[in-house]
């Protein structure tokens, strides 16, 4: 089905299926008409020479020089090649792909100034799978995500470098195999394909998605890891947790309920300590927190897919041109930092079960590292070692990048808020998780095979899922071709998906 993009109605969802599934956009023939009303008022401004920031001056420090009418024409192609400064590997597909669709939503206000030929072929470029290369790093994420934006804007001249039916060849090529008309840049064209925090709040939406995911599955290891375990389930009363108050909290006791229902311990057949450790019964408040800070996040990203993020902006109602700093990408990296401690914060509880589940000392029973000959064998011992390395590195990529600007362009932008390395690492964070949660995951099911008791009913798909990726660990073997089926497991969804279909939605 064809995604409208109007500039209201994009959401985390929708993106993912532009940038990941391929799904068509179409422009809204309103917001169409807007682009159009707006340029008209923009060039009428030309004309009278009106001083417009990055139309008729410079931009940054060099604002205040004032362009000529040859000049005026030329600019906006040497601002692109200035800008177009990046480095690193090219940013993946699907990161490319949601950045020019929320720039194409920021035009279909009707405030940008460009012409409907710009928007017009970033909408022919998403339809026709043309993928700008852009380099990965380089931006600072203020006055928008200029340097990796420089590199999609190049298409529109007909340069750099893009994908096009998975080769990376000149732009032009692309263009010509794909039917796509090369547009030029014209007065105001380029800036108003670079000036926004695009790159880093389609990075942040995907991200939004993968890490709902993520909790979900959080929730069904510490589901296992609690059966294996011989938890006390008092601690998953829904009143308990309603009479608190957290929201989170209520959604997280209810999907580990809804994973170990009809289970043995579920039904009290099995014996239980009056109180267990707060890795245990801390769960609901840990993930429950988490999910609070992730809907907050999202909110905050769909917010910016939906507004005008671009200097100057223009408001044809009023004749106006407003600088200002609407790039900025501190509303989004901001949240984005909490959910990249989230994950860390629940990546350390997922470790805390692990050790209880391997050490004899807390493990209710279980044989030493859960291999049956301990002392020949070291069975798991080792998979928490991984674990632990993974989670050390998240913690070093949680210290905050939203308080690491660094001044630039001659103290004119004297604060930016490093929100392309916000994105950056928490994309590190998640996959890191990934790994930690299968570590988990692979030890849960390794604990209940020695329990002679039947679990609930989402656990029991949780199991079958990972026995078809890993077997039982009878005898020692190499660890690390497991350890990698499991991460790519997690990321896959498949337990997910497989427990959803037998329990329902987990939120």
């Amino acid at each position: 089905m064809t995604i409208t993009l109007d500039g209201a109605s994009l959401t985390v969802e929708k993106l993912v299926r532009i940038a990941r599934d391929g799904e068509a956009v179409e422009l809204d023939p309103a917001a169409l008409e807007r682009i159009k009303v707006c340029r008209a008022m923009l060039e009428e401004k030309i004309t009278a020479r009106e001083i417009m920031y990055g139309t008729n001056t410079g931009i940054g420090e060099f604002s205040e020089i004032v362009l000529d009418d040859d000049q005026v024409q030329q600019f906006q192609r040497y601002l692109v090649y200035n800008h177009a400064a990046g480095i690193g590997e090219p940013a993946p597909v699907e990161v490319v792909r949601a950045a020019m669709a929320a720039r194409v939503n920021v035009h279909a206000h009707g405030n940008s100034g460009n012409r409907p030929e710009i928007t017009q072929t970033l909408v022919a470029l998403l339809n026709k799978g043309v993928t700008p290369v852009m380099s990965s790093k380089g931006s600072v994420g203020a006055c928008g995500d200029l340097a990796p934006m420089a590199q999609m804007a190049l298409v529109m001249m007909g340069e750099g470098d893009s994908f096009y039916l998975g080769e990376r060849m000149p732009s032009r090529e692309a263009l010509e195999r794909a039917g796509i008309p090369v547009p030029g840049l014209e007065a105001r064209d380029g800036l108003a394909t670079i000036n926004g925090s695009n790159v880093l709040t389609g990075m942040s939406a995907l991200l939004c998605y993968d890490a709902d995911r993520w909790l979900r599955q959080a929730e069904i290891a510490a589901s296992m890891s609690l059966e294996a375990l011989l938890a006390n389930l008092k601690p998953y009363n829904s009143k308990l947790h309603e009479l608190r108050g957290f929201s989170g909290a209520v959604r997280s006791a209810a999907a580990i309920r809804a994973c170990i229902g009809e289970s043995d311990l579920a039904t009290g057949k099995i014996k239980t300590k009056v109180q267990d450790a707060y890795s245990m019964r801390s769960t609901p408040q840990v993930i429950g927190a988490a999910h609070d800070a992730l809907k907050w996040a999202k909110s905050q990203v769909e917010i910016e897919l939906n507004g005008v993020g671009d200097n100057p902006i223009f408001v044809p109602e009023d004749k106006l041109t407003l600088t200002g700093a609407n790039f900025q990408g501190t509303p989004v990296s901001l949240p984005m930092e909490m959910i990249g401690q989230a994950i860390t914060m629940v990546s350390v509880l997922s470790e805390r079960r692990l050790n209880r589940l391997e050490n004899p000392a807390t493990s209710q029973g279980l044989p030493d590292f859960l291999t049956p000959n301990p002392g020949f064998y070291s069975g798991l011992m080792l998979s928490q070692y991984t674990a632990d390395m993974l989670i050390t590195e998240q913690r070093i990529l949680s210290a905050p990048a939203s308080t690491m600007s660094i001044p630039a362009a001659a103290d004119q932008e004297d604060f930016v808020s490093m929100g392309m390395n916000t994105a950056l690492k928490n994309r590190q964070i998640l996959d890191n998780a990934h790994g930690v949660l299968g570590i988990e995951f692979m030890a849960a099911a390794q604990a209940l095979d020695f329990r002679d008791f039947t679990p609930g009913k989402g656990v029991r798909a949780a199991k079958a899922v990972i026995r078809k990726h890993v077997e039982h660990l009878d005898i020692d073997r190499p660890l690390y071709p497991d350890h990698n089926a499991m991460a790519a497991l997690v990321a896959s969804g498949e337990i997910l998906d497989a427990v959803e279909a037998e329990v329902g939605p987990l939120g």
